[in-house]
């Protein structure tokens, strides 16, 4: 009898806590962040313009000369930098390099930026130093 008691108790209980819908869940937020990334925070001007320099050509387009660059932000798990670039007829582009925890790097044209949700190509923190100068 007793054994009936505490079966029909635990089957009211299960039957009540799957009725009860669970408040908010206590999510725990990961970021995961590569040495590459937090490298590139720490580079001169000279320096981080090789590294995106780098990144551009390694994805199949050019730059001839960066003259600005620097941290813009964070889009998800990217941080996102920009690179202004000159080239030798007088113009100029700017590119968006976005660097990953597994140490890729993602490149995408400014122009193309405004309206794909991504974060706008405006830099927010330069590197110490200039962009020409050799140590």
């Amino acid at each position: 009898m007793r054994s009936r008691f505490f079966a029909a108790v635990l089957t009211a209980l299960t039957v009540a806590a799957c009725n009860q819908q669970q408040s908010q869940q206590n999510l725990t937020s990961i970021k995961v962040r590569s040495a590459e990334q937090e490298r590139l925070k720490q580079l001169d001007a000279f320096n981080l313009a090789i590294g995106l320099k780098h990144a551009i050509y390694d994805a199949g387009y050019t730059c001839k000369r960066v003259t600005d660059a620097g941290f813009v932000g964070e889009y998800k798990n990217l941080d996102m930098w920009m690179a202004h670039c000159v080239y030798d007829n007088a113009t100029q582009r700017d590119w968006a390099i976005f660097a990953g925890p597994d140490g890729s790097a993602q490149v995408r044209d400014c122009k193309d930026v405004p309206g794909s949700g991504l974060p706008d190509c405006v830099i927010r923190k330069r590197p110490k130093g200039g962009f020409s100068e050799v140590k």
